[in-house]
């Protein structure tokens, strides 16, 4: 993992093949806004696609690795606002679903779920992307009379 600032960015790089071979960071930020890419369950390591066969597994994985990619650049779980979840079997969609619910239920980002994807590899069955905008902390905003801090 590195995070080097370039051209008012910063990016947060991984030992995923995939980032260097094709020339991505796991995650950029400019301001107050986190672009986090298409992450799947490699091992950032290893290299190596961890819980083949498993895409509720694999989505917990990945995002855990969202949550970490999003923190390396200074924010944390509570400023993902969107995820796009691209699964591969129509079968997985409820295990995914759940996977989200588990690990930002209580964020509730605003999420989106494509069925029938294909990935670089087989053995990925699920790819999920997110959004996250660092918010100043200790402000309150109001809609519909609840509130968040």
């Amino acid at each position: 993992m590195s995070v080097s600032p370039a051209s008012q960015s910063l990016h947060f790089k991984t030992a995923n093949p995939y980032e260097e071979e094709f020339g991505y960071s796991r995650a950029v930020r400019r301001g107050p806004f986190i672009a986090v890419s298409g992450t799947t369950s490699i091992d950032p390591v290893s290299g190596k696609l961890r819980h083949p066969g498993s895409a509720y597994d694999q989505a917990r994985t990945i995002f855990a690795e969202i949550v970490r990619a999003i923190e390396g650049l200074g924010g944390n779980m509570n400023d993902i606002a969107r995820v796009r979840m691209f699964v591969t079997h129509g079968a997985d969609a409820d295990g995914v679903g759940k996977a989200l619910k588990e690990s930002l239920g209580a964020v509730g980002p605003a999420a989106t779920m494509i069925i029938g994807a294909r990935f670089v590899s087989a053995e990925m069955l699920v790819e999920i992307e997110a959004d996250a905008f660092v918010m100043v902390r200790g402000s309150v905003s109001s809609v519909n009379g609840s509130s968040r801090a």
